[in-house]
């Protein structure tokens, strides 16, 4: 018998996942977490009419492969065309799809060090080359971004706003401005994944059809079907299209898809989950100042707390917080890694939070 025989990108990869689930953090505990507070889903949940359109989907059925009513729906709600939208499994799936289009081997990318590290991962299993600067004052710095990918003829440049992981965020107009210095030939991947739960004008307004951006949304974050697996991305007709080359057009199912048309037409539930993040960020602010701890600005559903000190630091907290039931995470790059991020939770999630960080500053403290 003989092995696969493997490519020698693949065997060059370790065989790792950009994050480490609650589930599997559960199972070597051996114990469930008291509070879900480290994968900023909405625990507020979806929509009740997202959840009877997902329950009488005819989930028996194969989902629509071109996404048609969920497209035109979202290109209404954004007043633009169909054809500069497509429907994926997620960020992630669209992120891994697109650059499977545009990076081949040794191909220059462009990401801040400490930013979402999914992309990193597409980018390596294509056989990219990534390139990274620091964030300045907490928040990815677009001119240095930009500066890097024409040092390096980058093919893509990624770029959060609002960012995770530390809930920072530019205006929508800085953005654009920036764009002047985006360099001929390099894209940007605008990943505006939280911008639901941002202050107005946070949104770039940038073209549809503006060939230099592709801008990513979805319904994991304040529409709170992260289970789901939705998400759409907005760009020119010709990007878009391309999609469909590489995309798995059965990828999404009839029940997602019966789910997120049915919320983006809730726009009262919509506005329900803004007010219970903007509450659940206050709380998550007095539990830091109350235990001498710095909360920094958040434009998201999540807060990271500075905790005062070293990266080092900051994981003793945390290690003392999953021992207690409570599920947080935190920055992986320096010196971001100095915060705990933690997701808005319903008021029980944070008392839950509130007793256990005063243990677990002590503990880490010795």
């Amino acid at each position: 018998m003989t092995d696969p025989r493997y490519t020698p990108l693949a065997q060059s990869l370790p065989a790792t996942v950009p994050f480490v689930g609650p589930e599997t953090q559960e199972r070597q505990r051996g114990a469930p977490f008291v509070a879900r507070l480290g994968a900023n889903e909405s625990v507020f949940g979806p929509s009740p009419r997202a959840i009877a359109a997902m329950a009488d989907s005819g989930i028996w059925m194969y989902g629509d492969p071109e996404n048609h009513d969920l497209r035109n729906a979202l290109a209404d709600h954004h007043g633009i065309s169909p054809e500069n939208i497509v429907v994926g499994e997620g960020i992630d799936g669209l992120l891994g799809y697109l650059v499977r289009l545009l990076v081949g081997p040794g191909d220059a990318v462009v990401t801040s060090d400490g930013a979402y590290p999914t992309f990193n991962y597409h980018v390596a299993g294509f056989g990219g080359t990534l390139h990274k600067v620091p964030y300045r004052d907490d928040r990815e710095d677009p001119k240095a971004l930009f500066a890097k990918a024409t040092e390096f003829d980058a093919k893509l440049v990624y770029l959060a706003n609002p960012d995770n992981p530390m809930g920072s965020w530019h205006t929508g107009a800085e953005i654009v401005a920036a764009m002047e210095y985006l360099p001929d030939g390099c894209l940007l991947v605008l990943d505006e994944a939280y911008v639901e739960c941002a202050p107005d004008g946070t949104a770039a307004p940038v073209d549809a059809n503006d060939p230099r951006v592709i801008r990513m949304r979805t319904f994991s974050k304040v529409y709170g079907m992260a289970g789901a697996r939705v998400g759409y991305a907005i760009g020119a007709p010709g990007l878009i299209s391309a999609f469909n080359k590489v995309r798995n057009h059965f990828g999404m199912n009839r029940a997602a898809q019966a789910g997120a048309l049915a919320a983006l037409q809730d726009s009262a539930w919509l506005e329900h989950v803004q007010a219970k993040i903007t509450e659940a960020r206050e709380r998550v602010g007095q539990i830091a100042r109350e235990n001498g701890l710095k909360p920094l600005p958040s434009a998201t559903n999540f807060v990271a707390i500075d905790c005062g000190r070293d990266g080092a630091f900051a994981k003793a907290v945390l290690d003392s917080l999953v021992a207690q039931g409570i599920f947080v995470r935190m920055p992986f790059a320096a010196p971001q890694n100095r915060c705990i991020r933690v997701s808005c939770g319903e008021a029980s999630d944070l008392d839950a939070f509130a007793a256990a960080l005063p243990k677990a500053l002590a503990e880490a403290q010795d």
